[in-house]
């Protein structure tokens, strides 16, 4: 597979502190890696410098070989979909985030497609209704994810979403994923620090203070 993103020498400073410093590494199209680290450590930042919520201080990102910041944001954002820790839903029901991706490519919304997604991660069609203040947190997660995978992104980053969890929900975010990455094909780059998601990664990567550290294959075993 070619390379899909390249970092080269990125770094991030903000309120003159150093968040990243000179973080460099290649992902290849439809790989799995996952990014751990202690809290506080970058990890964040560097998935939101990727996906271009923030710019960085120094460096370049290279998306499909052109520079991130050369693409309309809009555009861009398409390609590299960004999942945060805390759900970000908007509006007063599941139905009004599944619309959303169809609103913003002016296509009508597809009921069949929404179900059939929310079904495959434990929910169904009878949640398209129900209020987003009456979803648990598992449940307002896998609705987040769904939304950001109904047309499908080149690169999904998904920032720490099994923390806090239950124990089912984090059994079906981890279903989906690998599910997006083995049979849809999707370059996934997950910031975790849940070890089955780490198993089930092609490549795991380490922040501490700002740096990268890669693992040797003992310590990713």
């Amino acid at each position: 597979m070619g390379t899909i993103l390249q970092l080269d020498h990125v770094s991030y400073t903000a309120d003159k502190s150093q968040i990243l410093s000179d973080i460099s590494f290649s992902v290849a199209e439809q790989e799995y890696l996952t990014i751990s680290g202690p809290s506080g450590s970058g990890k964040s930042t560097l998935l939101r410098v990727i996906s271009s919520l923030i710019t960085q201080t120094s460096g370049t990102v290279n998306f499909k070989g052109k520079s991130s910041l050369d693409y309309d944001p809009t555009e861009y954002r398409r390609h590299v979909s960004y999942c945060f820790q805390q759900p970000q839903l908007f509006g007063n029901t599941v139905k009004d985030n599944l619309t959303f991706p169809f609103e913003i490519r002016n296509q009508p919304f597809d009921q069949k497609k929404a179900t059939d997604s929310l079904q495959y991660v434990g929910l169904s069609a009878g949640d398209l209704d129900k209020n987003i203040n009456a979803l648990s947190g598992g449940e307002k997660q896998r609705v987040a994810l769904i939304r950001n995978v109904l047309f499908p992104p080149d690169i999904l980053l998904a920032d720490e979403v099994t923390a806090g969890l239950d124990d089912t929900s984090k059994e079906i975010v981890h279903k989906l994923l690998k599910h997006l990455n083995q049979d849809r094909k999707m370059t996934l780059i997950s910031v975790t620090h849940d070890d089955s998601e780490i198993r089930d990664a092609a490549k795991l990567y380490n922040i501490v203070a700002g740096k990268l550290e890669v693992p040797t294959n003992d310590q990713q075993q």
